[in-house]
Order: C-alpha cells, then sequence, then structure tokens
C-alpha cells in the first residue's frame, strides 16, 4: 500500500503539496445513472416537469458543482478548470445516464471535480422530480476514465 499522503507523520490531515509536481494536460471522465419510472422519463424528456427542462438544470447543477468541488471534499486542491462536459441521455425507457469530463492543465487531476459532475446531475434530477417519483435510485457512479500526471493513464474495464 502507498504512503497516505493526506495525512503527516504524527496522523494530522493536511493538503498534499503539489507546488513540485509538472503541469501537464489532465482529463477524467466520470458517469453515473439515474432510474425511475418510464412515465417520468417520459416526462423529463417531452419537458413536462413542473420544474422546468430536467436535463438542461441538471447539467448546469454538474457543472457548477465541478467549480465548487474543493469547497465540499476536504483537501481537494481549487482548480481552474479549462473544460466541463456534460452528457445526460436516456439509455432506456427508465434510465438517464450522465457522463461527465473534466479537462485542466495542471498540478494535480480532475476524478473528484468529474465525480462531483455526476453525482450533483444526478441528485439535481432527483430534486426536480421527486414530486412525482420518490422511488428513483442513483448510480452506481464511478470514474471510467483520467489521464495525465505521474500515474499515467486509467480506463475502467
Amino acid at each position: 500500500m502507498s504512503e497516505l499522503t493526506h495525512f503527516d507523520e504524527h496522523g494530522a490531515s493536511r493538503m498534499v503539496d503539489v507546488g513540485a509536481k509538472q503541469i501537464t494536460h489532465r482529463m477524467a471522465r466520470a458517469e453515473t445513472f439515474v432510474a425511475m419510472r418510464p412515465e417520468t422519463l417520459q416526462r423529463i424528456v417531452d419537458r413536462q416537469m413542473a420544474k422546468g427542462d430536467v436535463l438542461e438544470v441538471a447539467r448546469l447543477a454538474g457543472i457548477m458543482a465541478t467549480k465548487r468541488t474543493a469547497d465540499l471534499i476536504p483537501l481537494c486542491h481549487p482548480l481552474g478548470i479549462d473544460g466541463v462536459n456534460l452528457e445526460l441521455r436516456p439509455i432506456d425507457s427508465t434510465t438517464i445516464r450522465i457522463e461527465a469530463t473534466v479537462r485542466v492543465q495542471g498540478r494535480t487531476g480532475v476524478e473528484m471535480e468529474a465525480l462531483m459532475a455526476v453525482t450533483v446531475a444526478a441528485l439535481t434530477i432527483y430534486d426536480m422530480c421527486k414530486s412525482v417519483d420518490r422511488g428513483m435510485t442513483l448510480g452506481p457512479t464511478r470514474l471510467l476514465e483520467k489521464s495525465g500526471g505521474k500515474s499515467g493513464h486509467f480506463q475502467a474495464e
């Protein structure tokens, strides 16, 4: 097991110093799913939900969440994000798949930002549709891919 970098030799929490790392192009992709009743998904697709266009509001929420990741995850570095793309689309009659791609030129990766984007987008869908379908489920959520930095490229199987 590798060294636990977020703790010092006395067990105290610390933010890892990335100042000596090289700036590289970094990218991360993550996904999650929202499952619901078919009639709920149809209302989303038809833009018939009382709170508005669910997929576009969720997309904006995911983008906003990406930029706020360091405010919510302890010891996560604040990053000047270069780009965020969220794709939200039905994959069958009951499920929306959400995928986020986040890019940065930086000293640390953007895995947490991509995971935050899909998670908050899914929570937004739940919030906007809970009045008609409290039985919706979220997940699974996972990192699909990351590149850049010393650890290199990762691709989920």
